[in-house]
């Protein structure tokens, strides 16, 4: 997204303490154009907070706060020794209110419903993610003192604090949207910002299904499973939708079961009552007071839930998160980092081995066999498309090995002129050992689903839902998956 700052046509001149003009060389870069702005805003807004009447601020709401704000705005800049034919005056004085009350330059962004990331690597370079792809920006800020307030002033109002002893920071703002920021000593680029926006509507299975993110028959699959109580894991890269998959998922669960959500940051917006939602906290200023993950898994086995809903496993709460899956709360679902469904349950293993305590891994691999029913891959593909590459079962231990059955799959083809990932969805014909478990409560899951065969994908963002490419007696159809899966 790039900014007109001055009006088309002009050329910037400034004058100074004598009224004289200083002249501006005709060709100026738009990356210094936008630096001056920003530097020569920072001044002004200075001057704002100064002349801001304190007393009055408690007496108003946000409406009259901001158009006060406006008023004094436009009045300090009358009495500026700044051309006003040149300044774009309107664009400034609307980013001094979001000066003052949102988040400066990023602001735009903030209000741009296709905007997903927004990664500001120092004051001179911002970057946003748009429909899956970065893209870089004309956004600056006037200084590395600039961006620094800017930081400042997101994680004070989670009650949070960043500063050379605390130089890192993880925070949330109103919207739900997930903050990170790093500065000096640890960032040698200066202050570093990351958010990760999330929609005030969340994506429903039917966007899913529509951006070829999934085909029916996985979703078949996963509504049975959810609802028959099996144990959900989703793996998967940053950024790869497993938050989504999971929201999503959790649509299946019935309406009168007892959730707990546990998060590190609350990102899980689930449509339903029933709902309790943790959060852990960090350490305070004095060191004390930091509630983890595994502290919120152990107090939420007092909350009689039905099940647990653990926003990303990452640490030693997996060895508890495991345990309320096999004595009681069937059903759970997790998400975990990973580059396929065997490096989760590597990944597992290690974060049990992280709680402190010293199990063999045999005992350790039989715990996680027993707990887990279905391992689901996500993956982030070129050209910014998600794909559900994997469903898995989770089998009894052969020997001290894992065995998973792999039950439907994604199997990438190449890449189409726009460059974005294309391919198939296929199912291995592979039948779940857990399907005996649904029909006894009840729960239909026809052994025709998973006959061996391509499955339909349709183009990203298509109308239809994806249909069945051939019949179930089409021979051709078999030996495309082979060559698939070759």
């Amino acid at each position: 997204m790039s900014f007109n700052l001055f009006r088309a046509g002009e050329t910037s001149q400034v004058v100074d303490e004598n009224d004289n003009e200083i002249g501006r060389p005709e060709s100026v870069s738009p990356d210094s154009l936008e630096a001056e702005f920003q530097k020569f805003k920072t001044g002004v807004h200075r001057e704002l907070i100064d002349k801001i009447d304190l007393s009055r601020i408690a007496e108003m709401n946000d409406e009259q706060l901001k158009v006060h704000v406006r008023r004094l705005a436009k009045a300090i800049l009358r009495n500026h020794r700044v051309l006003p034919a040149s300044m774009d005056e309107e664009r400034l004085v609307d980013e001094l209110i979001a000066e003052s009350f949102g988040l400066g330059p990023l602001e735009p962004f903030m209000r741009d419903p296709d905007v997903t990331d927004i990664l500001v690597n120092g004051p001179q370079e911002v970057f946003v993610e748009r429909f899956g792809r970065l893209q870089e920006t004309s956004t600056v800020f006037a200084d590395e003192d600039h961006l620094l307030q800017i930081i400042g002033r997101i994680v004070t109002r989670v009650g949070r604090r960043i500063d050379e002893n605390s130089p890192m920071v993880d925070a949330r703002l109103p919207d739900g949207s997930r903050v990170n920021a790093i500065i000096r000593p640890l960032s040698l680029a200066g202050p570093v910002l990351s958010i990760r926006r999330f929609g005030q509507t969340p994506l429903q299975l039917e966007n899913l299904l529509d951006f070829g993110t999934l085909c029916p028959e996985m979703i078949a699959l996963l509504e049975a499973a959810v609802e028959g109580r099996m144990n959900i894991m989703i793996s998967g890269g940053t950024g790869a939708g497993k938050t989504t998959l999971l929201n999503n998922l959790s649509r299946f669960i019935p309406i009168d079961d007892r959730l707990v959500t546990i998060e590190d940051s609350a990102e899980l917006i689930l449509q339903r009552k029933h709902v309790v939602r943790l959060e852990t906290r960090p350490e305070n200023i004095e060191g004390s007071g930091e509630v983890s993950q595994r502290d919120l898994v152990r107090n939420a086995l007092r909350m009689r839930p039905d099940r647990i809903l653990l926003g990303e496993v990452r640490g030693g709460e997996a060895l508890d998160m495991l345990q309320a899956m096999n004595t009681g709360h069937e059903g759970s679902l997790t998400t975990i980092h990973a580059n396929d469904t065997q490096d989760a349950l590597s990944r597992l293993e290690v974060m049990v081995a992280m709680s402190g305590f010293d199990l063999p891994v045999s005992v350790v691999r039989r715990y996680i066999s027993s707990a887990l029913t279905l391992l689901i891959h996500i993956a982030r593909l070129k050209g910014g498309g998600r794909r559900v590459m994997q469903i898995s079962e989770v089998l009894a231990l052969d020997g001290k090995e894992y065995q998973l059955r792999s039950l439907f799959g994604f199997a990438q083809r190449g890449v189409d002129d726009l460059g974005n990932a294309t391919g198939n969805f296929y199912a291995t014909g592979q039948v779940p050992h857990f399907r005996h478990r649904l029909d006894e409560v009840g729960i239909d899951l026809p052994e025709s689903l998973f006959k061996e065969r391509l499955l339909e994908t349709p183009e990203p963002s298509a109308p239809a839902e994806p249909t069945l490419r051939a019949s179930e007696t089409d021979d051709d159809s078999e030996s495309g998956l082979d060559d698939l899966m070759d």
